[in-house]
Order: structure tokens, then C-alpha cells, then sequence
């Protein structure tokens, strides 16, 4: 399978990190993990990210936040919100923000695979 490129899963949730990436990787792409979104925004590795999954309600700052906090320095890649707590206020801000979806946990891994496919369509025609 070729490497499509890196995807971030922020998920302060190990069984979620762990089945998450197990998905992403069977999906062909690279995988880092982390356990908050604190400890995303330290990694200071976003330039070769293609996409962030990340939970919205984490121990620390949410989802939301660490997004809009990567948006403040710059261009951010793609980012794909996942929840437990799913609420029209939270997708609405998810949106606003410029997420490509915000999915419900348990999260159907056909929804990740198709979100994904498409964001490595897009980087296979630039």
C-alpha cells in the first residue's frame, strides 16, 4: 500500500489511540499518537501532517482548542473531530473552525476510511 502520509490521533483515550491507529495504519498511512492536545501542539511536527483526528473533550485543553490554537499559527492540516458527547453547538464550532466532519464514538471505521481517501485523493492532485 502506499504511504499517504502522516495522520495525527489526539485522543486522551488509549483503547481509542490504539484503535484508531490500528485502523489508519491498516488504511496505509503513518501514525503518531498523542495523549493530549497539549502534547500536539509541543511536537511542533505539523508541517508533514495530512490530517489530525482528534477527540473534542480531553483531560486539559479540548479538541477545539488545540485546533483553533494550530489555526492562530498558521496553515493547519485537515482535522477530523470524534466524540462521545456529540451536540449541535459542538459541531457548529467544529465547523466554523473548519473541520471536515465531527463523527460520533463509536465511530463506523467506513466513515474514517472514507474521509481519509479523499483527503489523499486531494494530495495526490496538487
Amino acid at each position: 500500500m502506499p504511504n499517504q502520509g502522516i495522520v495525527s490521533i489526539v485522543d486522551d483515550d488509549r483503547s481509542i489511540r490504539r484503535a484508531t491507529r490500528s485502523l489508519v495504519r491498516s488504511l496505509g498511512w503513518e501514525v503518531r499518537v498523542y495523549e493530549s492536545g497539549e502534547e500536539f501542539l509541543d511536537a511542533d511536527l505539523i508541517m508533514d501532517v495530512a490530517c489530525i483526528i482528534s477527540d473534542v473533550q480531553m483531560k486539559g485543553i479540548t479538541g477545539l482548542e488545540m485546533y483553533e490554537a494550530l489555526l492562530e499559527r498558521g496553515p493547519a492540516p485537515p482535522v477530523i473531530f470524534i466524540t462521545a458527547f456529540p451536540s449541535e453547538a459542538t459541531r457548529e464550532q467544529a465547523m466554523k473552525l473548519g473541520a471536515i466532519c465531527v463523527f460520533s464514538k463509536p465511530v463506523d471505521p467506513a466513515q474514517i476510511k472514507q474521509r481519509l481517501e479523499d483527503i489523499g485523493s486531494e494530495r495526490n492532485r496538487t
